[in-house]
């Protein structure tokens, strides 16, 4: 066989893996669409509050009950044995000002993501969290991670990464135009339009501005993927040597706790990287003449304007809004106020007094 025929081969085999992908994709979404005449399970239609939501993931008996007990003013069931906790049951960490939703989910079991140990309904919850907290038992496997991380990649969650710069909007007519604006080297336009066509999609337009691979391509098709941070937490570190305590706190890229619950080590450390992930904004409010109210700040997402401000204390306040003035850093102006529109963004620890009209 020619070294040509080779090449060829090889790359009639990556097209074809690719389609599989493709395919294999849509399958797992089908299985995570949830059953018409199916019921809910208890416990697992949990309201989503406070000013953000932390989900607990892990395999039984790791300790996020008993985390859930010591941070929040929540009694989850604690014992020593599996499946302790059998629902989703949530509890409100008050940390720097904000209500932050903890929730205590059931343990994972591998193939959860398959429907195992009620794995579809707690991957489900998973997907509506704003900052996932992987639970490890650090006197066991180091392969608890990497199994938690695959269940979760196979709902569609994609951990401590962005969403690829790729725009896919679909047409009536003209065909398939793909645009690049970075030379794509982990796929190529021939692989894209393959998969297009197994969607039967035969009109649209694709812009690609990063270096793709093609799953990265079939996630933006899909559209259904959730790009959600996450923090991985050692528990039980008490009871592992300095050596291996070294080690993994090393692993994760500066995004692992080291925590012992019944020994309360590392807590504090916990909730200050809780704090940080979530990317809060504190704004105190102020009013004429009147000095701020440092007491009751409001907790706002990172890129939060004047319009979420306005929305956070009443919902009809932005239709009368005339102007705002800003103290703090976002004030151009700092110390001095600056008078700002809807559209300004606010920083952390921003003053912000509201005028109507």
């Amino acid at each position: 066989m020619g070294i040509l025929q080779k090449i060829e081969d090889i790359e009639t085999t990556e097209y074809h893996l690719g389609l599989l992908k493709a395919k294999l994709a849509k399958y797992r979404a089908q299985l995570l669409e949830p059953e018409k005449k199916s019921a809910k399970g208890e416990g697992f239609d949990v309201m989503k509050s406070g000013d953000a939501r932390v989900c607990l993931i892990g395999f039984p008996s790791v300790g996020k009950s008993t985390l859930l007990s010591k941070t929040t003013k929540t009694e989850s069931a604690v014992g020593a044995y599996e499946f302790t906790t059998l629902t989703a049951i949530p509890g409100v960490l008050e940390y720097e000002g904000a209500r932050i939703q903890l929730l205590d989910l059931p343990g994972i079991v591998q193939d959860a993501a398959k429907g195992r140990g009620r794995g579809k309904q707690v991957v489900a919850v998973a997907r509506t969290a704003d900052l996932i907290i992987i639970m490890i038992d650090a006197t066991k496997s180091d392969e608890q991670r990497a199994m938690l991380v695959a269940e979760l990649e196979e709902v569609g969650i994609r951990l401590n990464t962005k969403s690829p710069d790729v725009v896919f909007k679909q047409k009536t007519a003209g065909g398939i135009t793909i645009t690049c604006t970075v030379k794509l080297t982990k796929t190529d336009e021939r692989m894209i339009r393959s998969v297009l066509q197994s969607y039967r999609i035969h009109n649209c337009d694709v812009m690609i501005r990063e270096d793709i691979t093609i799953d990265e391509f079939i996630d933006v098709l899909l559209g259904t993927r959730k790009y959600i941070p996450a923090l991985t937490v050692n528990n039980k570190v008490d009871a592992i040597s300095m050596e291996a305590l070294d080690r993994m706190a090393r692993q994760g890229d500066g995004k692992t706790v080291m925590i012992s619950c019944e020994a309360d080590l590392g807590l504090d450390w916990l909730l200050d990287a809780i704090w940080k992930e979530l990317g809060l904004v504190k704004v105190y409010t102020k009013k004429r003449g009147e000095q701020p109210d440092l007491g009751d700040p409001i907790c706002l997402r990172s890129g939060a304007t004047i319009e979420t401000v306005c929305h956070s204390i009443h919902r009809g306040l932005a239709s009368h809004f005339k102007y705002a003035l800003v103290w703090g850093k976002s004030s151009k102006f700092n110390p001095q106020p600056q008078k700002v529109g809807l559209s300004h963004q606010v920083m952390n620890e921003d003053v912000v007094s509201i005028f109507t009209k």
